[in-house]
């Protein structure tokens, strides 16, 4: 077994990197044009007869065969049919001068989830290897039909739980910024390639902060929807027939006006199953005055010092620009990260770890899992010394709800999901008559590699609006800088009420220390942008109200270049 499973492996990497041998070597000055351009302005080149859809995929197929060398970003490669389709559509431009669609020549990338015919999506497993699929996604053939056209797929984590991004088969993929750490997770691999301008548009999915975790770590932009906005018919994943926190479906891309372009597309677009809320994209005007509210850590680990500057140079940004910002606290982030465990273990994550099937479990989903694995006493005995000896509070809250539940249990649950909402709109949104809600994406920065293995629980902070199905917008604001970042001296792990446990191992745990502004110089880092659910127009609207507000700081199209980072 184990050798046909290192035959599956070698296969695969081996037939990607045959498919990898066509493209040809990246020329800045002869692709740098096309792959420092948004895919709107792409189409808008193609459209006005300036560039043609071969031009662009030369570009982006060279950059994204760099960017697999440089962070093994890619899993399943199509440059050969991307060429084919390029060539017919220019051919359908010069006979009728006419676009496709919205996406005409776009090249773009989906995450390995998604079905596309005649090529696996394993999703890193081994077992999954060599089972193409039958079909394209919906998501795949609308924006076919819009005239984009699909340049590869891309890597996720073992199991999609994690927020690194490794597994048996494809390996692990590195963060393009610096190589050191990860470039996030779940959709990880979309993220990295963007960064370094491998892709135009891509597409992933989040049940737990994967589109925002690595467009933050990665210094791009991402917007996760409301669930239902988006299409996710075609999409595999691990855990099927879990609805207790449904997935949302959306754009990562290196601008707003994309994941907008991105979202006038798919927002309301009806699959075969009909699962799809049928609203269209609807154009808002947003109020010259906005209101903010905004918090710098959500009460369970403290927020690094270069996560609280993003924040504070967002609002002192907004601020300058006539916008109001209110700072709030709440402790619904405890609840909510409280219900996300005891509903995502709630089989004892047994149909997720299932497909494993001989391969080993990665190291990210140690501390995910252990919860569930350990016998009671045992659990509960961890418990006990974490509060009475480690004087933490917080965590034994969440790892206690880390087990197998009855059907009843499971329920209650479910509806402690719905009280948690209910009491986010009621405290939070219609007490405060906020517009929109600035948010760390997370307590760090970036996390090194193997450091999901035991800081999981730092993922609540884009957990929370997932329980409470909010559209969230990632735009990135600022780079670590060694001499601003620094931890204040007096620094004391939990004194203000977080996890005494997660803030040791992040800051002050001898050569383990996980934050390290030096190390991590010149690393994106960027901010949540939340709205009410089904305002998803709204929140794309105030993410370019923020950027515009931010300025120029070297984001965007074009800003990769040899990894230059602009470390302090």
């Amino acid at each position: 077994m184990s050798n046909q499973r290192h035959a599956k492996i070698s296969s695969k990497r081996t037939a990607r990197g045959v498919a990898l041998e066509s493209a040809p070597s990246y020329d800045p000055l002869k692709h740098g044009p096309f792959t420092s351009a948004t895919a709107t302005e792409i189409v808008q080149r193609i459209s006005a007869g300036e560039w043609t859809a071969s031009q662009v995929l030369e570009a982006y197929i060279a950059r994204a065969a760099q960017a697999q060398q440089k962070t093994n970003c890619l899993t399943e490669v199509f440059f050969e049919d991307a060429l084919r389709q390029a060539t017919q559509l220019d051919k359908e431009f010069a006979a009728t001068q006419k676009v496709r669609g919205r996406l005409h020549g776009v090249p773009m990338t989906f995450k390995d989830q998604f079905e596309i015919a005649g090529h696996d999506a394993s999703i890193g497993f081994t077992n999954w290897a060599n089972q193409p699929c039958t079909d394209d996604a919906f998501l795949v053939s609308l924006c076919r039909a819009e005239g984009a056209i699909i340049i590869a797929k891309t890597n996720v984590p073992q199991t999609m739980f994690a927020f690194e991004c490794s597994n048996p088969l494809w390996g692990r993929t590195l963060n393009p910024w610096n190589d050191k750490y990860t470039c996030g997770g779940s959709t990880g691999g979309e993220a990295a390639l963007l960064a370094m301008d491998g892709s135009a548009l891509g597409v992933g999915s989040d049940i737990g902060g994967s589109l925002r975790i690595p467009a933050s770590y990665c210094g791009i932009y991402s917007l996760k929807p409301s669930v239902g906005r988006v299409s996710g018919h075609g999409a595999k994943g691990c855990r099927p027939g879990f609805e207790a926190i449904r997935v949302s479906y959306g754009p990562m891309a290196r601008s707003i006006e994309d994941c907008d372009l991105f979202s006038r597309i798919a927002f309301g677009q009806l699959d075969p199953a009909r699962r799809v809320t049928p609203v269209p994209y609807r154009p808002v005007e947003l109020p010259k005055k906005l209101k903010f509210g905004y918090y710098f850590w959500d009460s369970l680990t403290r927020s690094s010092p270069a996560t609280v500057r993003a924040i504070q140079e967002t609002v002192n940004a907004l601020r300058k620009s006539g916008h109001e910002c209110v700072e709030f606290s709440t402790l619904l982030p405890h609840s909510a990260m409280e219900v996300f465990v005891g509903l995502v273990s709630s089989d004892g994550y047994k149909k997720m770890l299932s497909y494993l099937e001989g391969d080993p479990q990665e190291e990210s989903l140690f501390l995910s899992t252990l919860g569930a694995k350990v016998p009671g006493f045992v659990r509960s005995l961890m418990c006990f010394v974490a509060r009475t000896f480690l004087g933490d509070s917080v965590f034994p809250r969440f790892f206690s709800q880390a087990r197998t539940k009855s059907v009843f249990e499971f329920c209650d649950f479910v509806d402690r999901r719905n009280k948690v909402e209910e009491a986010w709109y009621k405290e939070v949104w219609n007490k405060h008559e906020f517009d929109g809600i600035l948010a760390p994406v997370q307590a760090l920065p970036v996390i090194p590699h193997g450091a999901c293995a035991y800081l999981s629980g730092l993922a609540s902070a884009t957990v929370l609006y997932n329980i409470i199905d909010s559209p969230v917008g990632v735009v990135p604001v600022t780079r670590v800088d060694a001499s601003l970042d620094q931890l204040p001296p007096n620094f004391k792990p939990g004194e203000t009420g977080g996890s005494t446990i997660f803030e040791k191992w992040v800051f002050q745990n001898g050569s383990g220390t996980v934050y390290n502004p030096q190390e991590m110089a010149g690393m994106p880092v960027g901010v949540q942008i939340v709205g009410r659910r089904w305002d998803d127009e709204k929140v794309l609207a105030m993410m370019r109200v923020v950027d515009e507000a931010l300025g120029s700081r070297g984001f965007g199209p074009g800003r990769w270049e040899s990894g230059d980072n602009g470390g302090v």
